[in-house]
C-alpha cells in the first residue's frame, strides 16, 4: 500500500510539474480587423502588393481577422506614415513601405523617420525599367537617350510619381549620367503613369514591372533597360517574344545607374516581441503560397526577404544612399523646414 502512495503521489506531482511548465498566455494574434496602411495611391506597384497580400490571407485563411487595405497617398504618402507613427502601442495597424520610407521625410522635412516605426520584415525588392511607347522607333535605350539629347532641351518628357520621390529620383540620376534633360511630370500612381505613356502624353516613364506588364502584354509599351546590377531572372517568355531576362541592364546600356525598391513591411511603435512575431510568421506564409510566387514572377521581382536586425540594417544604409543621391538632385528640404 505504502508504495503504491508513493506511485500515486509521484504521479501526481510530474502532473503538476507538466501544468506549471504550459505556457500562462497564448502568443499574441488580432482581436480585431488590422489596418493595412499603403502610403501611395490606388494602382500602383505597393497598392497592388498590398492587395494581393489581402487576398492571399483571405483566400488561405491566414488571419481570424480580416486585413483591411487603406491608401493614405496624402503628402507623398507622408500621411499614412504619420498615421502609424502616432498609433504607438496599436499592434492592429501594419504598413507597406516603398522609397518614399526615405524620400517623403528628407524632401518635406516632416516629423518622421523609419526608425519611429518597427520593422517587421522585407517582402521583396522592386525593379524599375525604363520603358517607351511601343509605336516609337527606340529599340535600345541608348537610340533613346540619343534622341533625348538632340531634341531641343526638356522638350522630352518623363512621366513618374509623384516628385521628389524614387522616379524623379532615378530621372535626375539619368540626367547627370548623360547629359540629357527631360521635363519631369509627376502624376498620382503608377498605374496613371503606364497609362499616360500608352496615350503618347509622356515619352517615357520608369515604372516598375508590374505597373506596366499589362500594357507591355497588350503591345502597347516597350521596355528598354532595368535599373538593375544584373538582368532579371526570370525566362518566361512575357511579349514580343521576351522574357524579363531578354531586358538589358541600363549599365550596359550607358546608363550608370542602379536602383532597387524596399517592399517591406512597419508596424506602430512599441510593438512586443509576440506581436512582431506574429507578423513576421503571417508573412512567412504568405510568402510560400503559389499565389506570391506567380505574383512574384508577373512583377519580376527581386525576391530578397530579410528580417530582424539584418532588415532594419539594410533600411539604414539605404536610407544614407537616398540621401545622398537626394542631395546630388537638389531635393533635400531646407534646413529649418
Amino acid at each position: 500500500m505504502k508504495h503504491a502512495a508513493h506511485t500515486a503521489l509521484g504521479a501526481l506531482a510530474t502532473l503538476c510539474t507538466v501544468g506549471m511548465s504550459a505556457p500562462a498566455i497564448a502568443a499574441w494574434e488580432p482581436v480585431r480587423p488590422v489596418e493595412f496602411i499603403v502610403p501611395a495611391g490606388t494602382g500602383g506597384g505597393a497598392d497592388q502588393m498590398a492587395r494581393t497580400i489581402q487576398g492571399i490571407v483571405t483566400k488561405h485563411n491566414l488571419m481570424k481577422q480580416p486585413l483591411v487595405v487603406i491608401n493614405k497617398s496624402g503628402g507623398a504618402g507622408g500621411e499614412g506614415f504619420l498615421d502609424v507613427k502616432g498609433s504607438g502601442g496599436n499592434p492592429h495597424k501594419i504598413i507597406i513601405t516603398l522609397s518614399n520610407l526615405f524620400t517623403t521625410p528628407l524632401a518635406t522635412g516632416i516629423p518622421f523617420n523609419w526608425k519611429d516605426l518597427t520593422p517587421v520584415t522585407m517582402l521583396a525588392l522592386d525593379e524599375f525599367v525604363l520603358w517607351v511607347n511601343a509605336e516609337k522607333p527606340y529599340k535600345t535605350a541608348k537610340e533613346y537617350i540619343d534622341a533625348v539629347k538632340a531634341a531641343p532641351a526638356g522638350t522630352m518628357k518623363m512621366g513618374g510619381t509623384g516628385s521628389k520621390q524614387e522616379d524623379q529620383i532615378i530621372t535626375v540620376a539619368v540626367e547627370k549620367a548623360t547629359g540629357s534633360k527631360f521635363t519631369y511630370i509627376p502624376y498620382k500612381g503608377g498605374g496613371e503613369v503606364a497609362v499616360q505613356l500608352v496615350g503618347n502624353h509622356v515619352d517615357s516613364t520608369v515604372n516598375n514591372p508590374i505597373e506596366a506588364v499589362a500594357q507591355w502584354r497588350g503591345g502597347k509599351l516597350r521596355p528598354l533597360c532595368v535599373f538593375d546590377a544584373q538582368p532579371m531572372g526570370y525566362d518566361e517568355q512575357v511579349a514580343d517574344g521576351k522574357s524579363w531576362k531578354d531586358i538589358p541592364t541600363c549599365k550596359s546600356q550607358g546608363l550608370d545607374m542602379e536602383y532597387l525598391m524596399l517592399r517591406g513591411i512597419f508596424m506602430s511603435p512599441r510593438a512586443t516581441k509576440d506581436q512582431i512575431e506574429y507578423y513576421v510568421e503571417l508573412f512567412k506564409k504568405v510568402r510560400a503560397t503559389p499565389e506570391w510566387q506567380d505574383f512574384m514572377k508577373s512583377g519580376a521581382f527581386n525576391t530578397t526577404s530579410l528580417t530582424g536586425a539584418e532588415y532594419a540594417k539594410w533600411v539604414e544604409v539605404e536610407e544614407k544612399r537616398h540621401e545622398t543621391l537626394m542631395k546630388d538632385a537638389g531635393f533635400l528640404a531646407a534646413a529649418g523646414n
